[in-house]
């Protein structure tokens, strides 16, 4: 048999495989000759080669060469060749279509009413120049008060008032650069009364139409732009001046007294100011800044003007925006907003934890130089906390005193990668902007990989290990590319993505379940195990990255819901699979709890008051809390209620079932008779047929939440018949997924700060320039990542959970006096920051 599951350290041995003893090769062997059979060998050759040369170490050791190389490259770029992510807002971008402008490196936000008032409150805006600063004044006003509208007036000043928060923004008709312009700004710059804060400032083309394309016009604009570059220097030293580059004409459609306005003068003219402004180098702060990424978006959509010379009204929207970005991103600092965006000092929690890594790393060198080298032969294989099914851990020699803090060493490393991706001014950050194809093939190329790594199943009962290690891969490759594409903008995806997320939960329902009826294990050295590897890396990346618990949503609810099975199970009288082989009553027993676990789930979900009320109470609000509400926790809950029961239920039938031999579990054998797998089949297929036709004609999120948690669970339902029922089908499964499937947990958690960006909002880049390849780099630093600290988790579970009950104890005591320190921190900090707002 051909093996292909790579191992977690060290390269594969080419001699360990045998092609020839492959199924499939076999089966050509007989029936098959010429170019099937040469395809099946080349195809196994291929798998051999690339598991003799790739493997997780060797993989290992190229992303930390790959993360150090471009930790160098983009420190140096950024800090030697001109890293100011304003001017890299203002100038240089791509139009992606739909209103939407990809700044070079960093995010724009976009802004909504509130959000404007509350920058711009009190403070005063001018827009000076022609018609299509008139356009650009227009858009910028609409952000503040949506109901504003173009009301025909030309060629006068135009003034617009917010009451509410008293924001001025003002147009003023000056056509051309001239003494009368000059002296407008010279007042402002002598009476600071009524002097702007900000400026926005641009004109040319009436120049070149009264003066018909002249070269003295253009010597005479020259020179009157040196009139003004004083005081416009003047007011930009304690306010802000925005020059506005000239966009293109689309010169076949213009009328006849502008086809002087050609897109060669408008060129000459940009040079002009560019050259002539911010002649005055000493006063570095006192600066003019250049708009020219409206420019660059009028490129991509000036042939839909009208007139050809005024912006379509999209075009000038992102105009308004970008300007609103660089005004207002240093005063709100919105999350997903990094251009014009300083850094936050590090919280007096953030620089404990960095000062904890230190020490643990000075304590590893220092034991090392002692001489402190015995470690482990083999690292255990991390058991599946998420559905609880555990594999025995590989015999390993006792854990040295090093060896903790040599885990500690790396995990400190791993998370200076992490801050330096998503909270330092070192990597790049980009929006995300959904296209069909931008989700669907990368959907294709992971499933034609999957399909290529299929191997021969160790065991063909239903949901075996293999299986749903394989089920979890692949849902979660699924959700990596929904997230990184903005796939949740589309209704139809994203309400299939929920049924994933419910899938996992109905595993976590379904995992607890069997162990706690099979083993009976109620003890409290297996809850802290799952406890301890569910939570650490999401308790570190909250220290680390300044985040509440509850913004990993997922480690949150797959946490409560297993501390409800466990009551659930745990409570009198625990009901157990051996003393329901006794007695078919307690089988009974065992339907009450999950009834009663139901009523308690509905009475919570139709009493949402008395939910908040309760997960509302300090200290347990901390855990539930985002942004100050329990909002988001309410939410997420109630939207996959049922899941976890509906696990739990499938667990019970189906062991039931095993047990009175009703299923048909040999290999190559259907679940059931050939007429029930035939009728369940089909009734599976067309299940999912009507589900993805239903999400296709969902109008809103909303409608289709309701409706999610009482249909989701019939899907997964689906999924497990057609994925069990055929023999054929239990008896394979893929080994790509099932890898993948085994760091699932911290692939989801990793993904949210050194794959994505700015907290999940936009994507990370690492290679700039080029989209495609910087998924591939990115995404190979991530898995490789995700797996090692899969493997550290493990190893500080095996010291920090002692078997000892006493020693337990005393962890815990400390784990609470810890969390319960860091809690009153927190609380005091909030404080404080109450009082300096």
């Amino acid at each position: 048999m051909l093996h292909t599951t790579v191992p977690d350290s060290g390269c594969v041995d080419a001699r360990v495989y045998s092609a020839p003893d492959h199924p499939a090769v076999s089966y050509l062997s007989t029936c098959c000759h010429g170019g099937a059979k040469m395809a099946v060998l080349a195809y196994s050759l291929g798998k051999r080669e690339i598991n003799q040369y790739f493997c997780i170490k060797n993989a290992k050791l190229l992303s930390l060469v790959a993360v150090i190389l471009l930790t160098v490259f983009h420190t140096v770029s950024r800090y030697y060749g001109g890293g100011d992510t304003c001017e890299w807002l203002l100038s240089s971008g791509r139009f992606l279509g739909e209103n939407v402008w990809q700044p070079y490196g960093c995010m724009m936000h976009k802004y909504k009413s509130i959000e404007a008032k509350t920058c711009l409150a009190e403070k005063r805006v001018a827009f000076i120049g022609d018609s299509r600063i008139r356009q650009l004044f227009y858009s910028y006003i609409q952000i503040i008060d949506p109901t504003q509208k173009e009301n025909g007036r030309k060629h006068e000043n135009i003034p617009f008032e917010d009451r509410s928060s008293s924001v001025n923004v003002d147009f003023l008709w000056y056509a051309e650069v001239n003494n009368s312009l000059k002296e407008r700004l010279m007042s402002w710059t002598e009476d600071p009364s009524v002097k702007p804060d900000v400026v926005i400032i641009g004109a040319a083309t009436w120049s070149i139409k009264l003066r018909s394309g002249s070269s003295e016009a253009l010597q005479q604009y020259r020179a009157n732009l040196t009139a003004i570059s004083l005081p416009l220097e003047q007011l930009a030293e304690d306010g802000e001046v925005y020059w506005v580059l000239q966009d293109p004409v689309h010169e076949e459609v213009l009328s006849g007294n502008r086809k002087m306005i050609t897109n060669e003068q408008l060129d000459l003219y940009n040079e002009a100011a560019l050259g002539t402004l911010n002649s005055n180098k000493k006063n570095a702060k006192a600066r003019v800044r250049f708009l020219g990424a409206s420019r660059q978006a009028a490129m991509e959509t000036i042939a839909q003007s009208a007139d050809g010379l005024h912006l379509p009204e999209n075009t000038r929207n992102v105009g308004a925006m970008i300007l609103m970005n660089a005004v207002c991103n240093k005063v709100l600092r919105p999350i997903h907003g990094s251009c014009c965006q300083a850094l936050p000092a590090p919280s007096l929690l953030q620089k404990l934890t960095a000062c904890v890594f230190l020490g643990s790393t000075l304590v590893f060198l220092v034991l090392h130089a002692l001489g402190h080298n015995r470690h482990w032969k083999s690292r255990p294989t991390p058991p599946d906390v998420e559905s609880g099914e555990e594999k025995p851990a590989t015999a390993a020699s006792p854990l040295s005193h090093k060896a903790p803090f040599q885990a500690m060493c790396k995990m400190g490393l791993i998370m200076a990668y992490f801050y330096l991706c998503d909270r330092a001014d070192v990597f790049m950050k980009e929006q995300k902007f959904y296209t069909h194809s931008t989700f669907f093939i990368p959907l294709v190329y992971m499933f034609v990989l999957g399909i290529f790594y299929s191997e021969n199943s160790k065991e063909t009962k239903l949901l075996n290990r293999e299986q749903t290690d394989e089920w979890k891969g692949w849902m979660q490759l699924v959700i990596l590319i929904y997230h990184i594409s903005g796939a949740s903008a589309f209704i139809p995806v994203y309400m299939h993505v929920r049924v994933l997320v419910a899938a996992y939960l109905f595993q976590t329902g379904y995992g607890h379940f069997s162990f706690f009826w099979l083993k009976g294990d109620f003890g409290l050295y297996r809850v802290c195990q799952v406890l301890f590897r569910l939570n650490f890396l999401v308790i570190v990346l909250c220290l680390v990255m300044d985040r509440p618990y509850q913004f990993y949503y997922f480690v949150p609810l797959v946490t409560f819901w297993f501390v409800i099975i466990y009551a659930t199970m745990a409570m009198w009288p625990q009901i157990l699979q051996k003393k329901a082989n006794g007695s078919g009553m307690w089988h009974i027993g065992i339907l009450v709890k999950l009834l009663g676990l139901l009523l308690f789930i509905c009475f919570f979900a139709y009493s949402q008051g008395l939910f908040e009320n309760i997960f509302s109470v300090w200290p347990v609000s901390k855990l539930f809390e985002l942004n100050g509400s329990i909002h988001e926790w309410w939410f997420r809950w109630k939207l996959d209620r049922f899941a976890i029961i509906h696990g739990m239920l499938f667990a019970f039938v189906y062991l039931l079932l095993q047990k009175y031999q009703v299923l048909s579990e040999g290999k190559g054998e259907s679940l059931f008779s050939t007429r029930i797998s035939n009728i369940l089949l089909l009734i599976s297929v067309v299940s999912f047929m009507t589900y993805s036709i239903w999400a296709s004609s969902c109008k809103n999120k909303t409608e289709c939440n309701e409706m999610h948690p009482y249909i989701s669970g019939l899907q997964i339902l689906a999924f497990i018949l057609i994925r069990n029922i055929p023999g054929y089908a239990r008896s394979l499964y893929s080994s790509f997924f099932a890898w993948f499937g085994k760091i699932s947990l911290e692939l989801f958690i990793c993904q949210y700060h050194i794959w994505l960006a700015a907290d999940t909002k936009g994507i990370l880049v690492l290679i700039p320039g080029n989209p495609s390849l910087n998924i591939i780099i990115s995404t190979f630093i991530f898995v490789c990542v995700a797996h090692e600290i899969s493997l550290i988790t493990n190893d500080l579970a095996q010291v920090a959970i002692p078997k000892d009950g006493a020693a337990l104890l005393k962890r815990l005591l400390a784990a609470g006096v810890f969390t319960l320190g860091l809690l009153l921190m927190s609380k005091s900090a909030e404080g404080n920051q109450g009082e300096g707002h």
